[in-house]
């Protein structure tokens, strides 16, 4: 045998450009297998994509069972996703939409963009009052909630009614109900709560609102940084901060009038071009590898009962007696109603 460093012989030499031309074709095919596994384009909020978060855990686990590429594309907050559909129509490019909640899945179903998911409900499901929707599932749920630290409110409201008649100190901010679906769910609480009186109740409620921002991060980071008593959030929150911080004095205001409800889904568009691996993708979003991510990168109840249960950051988290939402199909109409009341106090 030839050793490495013996010059090569004149057929050897011959024999090269042929060998780096096969070896060209080789990598050129393996590129070419690589480019040919399917790709499933998923709209969803950027919160949901940001390290820490599910996406980029999802990503992987996804494609090692689909043998396709998994493309994320982050847009903006939940009620952004219901905009670009309108901008984009029939021509969108996602395959599926992931992160609206039922406050938006009537006006995303007019849009006559989606098509019927066409697959059965997990035995394991476990999202309050039940699912019935052939257009959307659910993912996640939880009930909004006013978080604040303990450290500075030892005596927090105990009712909506409460919040109102509380010390000036007592101030919030909030999410603009327009852009950020928690927003869009305070507007809804009201609404639900007091009817027609709702208009008179953010009259009370405006001079405690220290900010009004575009997304639920910009709200939770004043709260944080001291900017107000309490935050528009999730009654899930403090499991974040007992679980990442090991701090328990983050906690959730538990109202004895009730809390609004959220339950965030996903759906396949009928313009998809993969349309199957839509749906295995909705699929895979109800089983167990996918959920049992939600309660420490999401900080949501899982919309199925995890097999090893909830973390112990959850334990002793506010379980609300009452909960409300209206339905689905009423938001649209009762949603304009109420955002023109909001508008009209907010900008006096």
């Amino acid at each position: 045998m030839a050793g490495r460093d013996e010059p090569l012989t004149e057929s050897a030499r011959g024999a090269l450009p042929m060998l780096r031309l096969l070896s060209g074709l080789i990598l050129a095919a393996s590129a070419a297998a690589a480019d040919d596994r399917p790709v499933l384009t998923v709209y969803t909020y950027e919160a949901f994509l940001s390290e820490g978060s599910p996406g980029p855990a999802v990503r992987p686990l996804f494609e090692a069972e689909c043998d396709c590429v998994l493309r994320f594309v982050g847009v903006g907050d939940g009620a952004d996703l219901v905009a670009r559909l309108r901008l984009e129509g029939p021509g969108a490019e996602a395959d599926v939409v992931l992160g609206l909640d039922t406050n938006l899945t009537a006006a995303a179903a007019a849009t006559g963009l989606f098509a019927p998911h066409g697959l059965p409900l997990p035995e394991a499901l476990a999202v309050p009052g039940g699912w019935d929707d052939p257009l959307f599932l659910p993912f996640d749920w939880s009930w909004l909630a006013f978080v604040y630290d303990e450290t500075r409110l030892p005596e927090p409201p105990t009712s909506f009614a409460d919040l109102l008649d509380a010390p000036d100190d007592v101030t919030i901010v909030v999410q603009d109900p327009r852009t950020s679906t928690p927003g869009l769910g305070l507007l809804m609480w009201v609404k639900h709560l007091y009817g027609d009186e709702a208009a008179s109740v953010w009259e009370r409620l405006a001079p405690r609102i220290v900010t009004v921002t575009r997304s639920w991060w910009e709200a939770y980071s004043a709260f944080l940084a001291g900017e107000a008593a309490m935050a528009l959030s999730w009654s899930t929150s403090p499991a974040w901060h007992r679980h990442v911080q090991d701090d328990d004095t983050k906690r959730a205001a538990l109202f004895d009038d009730g809390h609004y409800l959220q339950i965030e889904v996903a759906g396949v568009l009928a313009s998809s071009r993969q349309p199957e691996l839509a749906r295995r993708f909705l699929a895979f979003m109800l089983s167990e590898p996918f959920q049992s991510l939600l309660p420490t990168t999401h900080w949501m109840y899982p919309a199925i009962a995890l097999q090893d249960g909830l973390p112990p950051a959850y334990d002793g988290l506010i379980a609300p007696e009452t909960s409300r939402l209206f339905p689905s199909e009423d938001v649209p109409a009762i949603r304009e109603a109420a955002l023109a009341e909001w508008l009209d106090v907010m900008s006096r």
